[in-house]
């Protein structure tokens, strides 16, 4: 085959350091939106991303050209930068955790994770992000150790 085509749906979720409630609901649609543009600007289609004040989860088709570490470290670095170089903003410094999940999702249930996404504000009413984060890793059914997870 002379061309590649792919069309891989990733649901992507971080969190801040430590939980830290580091991005103020106020200011959530910015961080959202500036995460979206450098998906797109990085031929990455976003189509959803959301959270909470600790934690954030991504929708978006991975570029054929660009990996996944690559894309998150890109995702991860410009979006602390961005925060903390606005130091007029109220967004307090902040820093990502370490590590990922990243989980792959079937065409067929783009709408059910886009619609997960974007109630995170209502689901956190009554779930943590780390309870959440392992109740994700078992439906995907993705081993993990609490010793290293949550760094």
């Amino acid at each position: 085959m002379s061309q590649t085509l792919t069309n891989i749906y990733v649901h992507l979720v971080f969190s801040t350091k430590n939980r830290m409630e580091t991005l103020p609901k106020q200011h959530l649609g910015e961080v959202h939106a500036y995460v979206a543009e450098i998906l797109n600007n990085n031929k990455c289609r976003a189509l959803c991303v959301g959270g909470t004040a600790n934690h954030i989860h991504i929708l978006f088709c991975l570029n054929r050209t660009m990996t996944l570490s690559d894309i998150v470290r890109t995702i991860k670095s410009s979006t602390s930068q961005w925060i903390n170089k606005n130091n007029n903003s109220p967004f307090a410094r902040m820093f990502w955790q370490d590590g990922y999940g990243a989980f792959s999702v079937s065409p067929s249930h783009l709408s059910a994770v886009t619609d997960y996404i974007s109630n995170q504000q209502i689901h956190h009413r009554g779930i943590s992000y780390e309870d959440e984060f392992r109740r994700i890793c078992q439906k995907y059914d993705v081993p993990f150790d609490e010793r290293y997870v949550w760094d």
